[in-house]
């Protein structure tokens, strides 16, 4: 559960996207979002970078709390990767106010878009490098599968809730998770040339494939 500076955290982000759909991002200034959660400049700088850090910090506090679940012990990784998968999604059917506002934001501002493609490789991210640590003995290929199947499942169901505005309950990502797991251990599937060599990425639909291309080449360059 969130603690109080989440909570705190989380009361801003509510504000700041309240005043971006009613007035736009870019017409939204720091000191307008402050005044409207009822504190001070400096007390938002304090909690936040910028504007574009406020509309994704719940991110932040998600992404944070699947790392610590992860970091405890678990009989099966795989499960354990489902779970944590499972936390989020079901934070966000909490917040799905704010979840539904910041899709309708970051829809209208490509730098916003360009951050959301990023955050949702960071799940992926910590997913791979979990079950790496958890199971060295397992396929790197089977892991970075997994990891993207995992992700792109949830964000699928969760895209429904707060694009469509489609019933996306919890248990329809458990069963679904539940058919990926199912699916691990399977040896059939061609070894890849190398270890770590394959990069899953997955983009919201209608991204300029110059643009993929790009943001792929970027996230490459990091990691060497």
């Amino acid at each position: 559960m969130p603690d109080d500076t989440d909570r705190f955290r989380l009361h801003v982000v509510s504000e700041a996207l309240r005043l971006f759909s009613e007035k736009g991002y870019e017409a939204t200034s720091v000191d307008e979002i402050a005044e409207a959660a009822g504190i001070s400049r400096r007390t938002f700088f304090r909690q936040f970078r910028s504007k574009e850090d406020v509309v994704f910090a719940d991110h932040e506090i998600l992404l944070a709390q699947a790392q610590e679940y992860l970091a405890a012990d678990h009989d099966d990784p795989w499960d354990a990767v489902c779970d944590a998968a499972m936390i989020v999604f079901e934070r966000f059917s909490q917040w799905n106010d704010m979840a539904t506002r910041r899709y309708a934001v970051v829809h209208e501002v490509p730098a916003l878009r360009d951050r959301e493609i990023v955050t949702g490789f960071r799940y992926e991210r910590l997913f791979v490098d979990y079950l790496r640590r958890a199971l060295p003995g397992e396929p790197d290929l089977s892991m970075v599968q997994f990891s993207a199947s995992v992700t792109a499942t949830h964000n699928y169901l969760l895209r429904r809730m707060v694009r469509d505005g489609a019933e996306a309950t919890s248990e329809d990502l458990r069963a679904a998770l539940a058919d990926i797991r199912r699916g691990v251990g399977r040896r059939d599937a061609p070894a890849a040339d190398g270890d770590g060599e394959m990069v899953v990425a997955v983009f919201p639909r209608g991204t300029a494939p110059r643009r993929v291309a790009e943001l792929l080449r970027r996230r490459l360059e990091e990691d060497e």
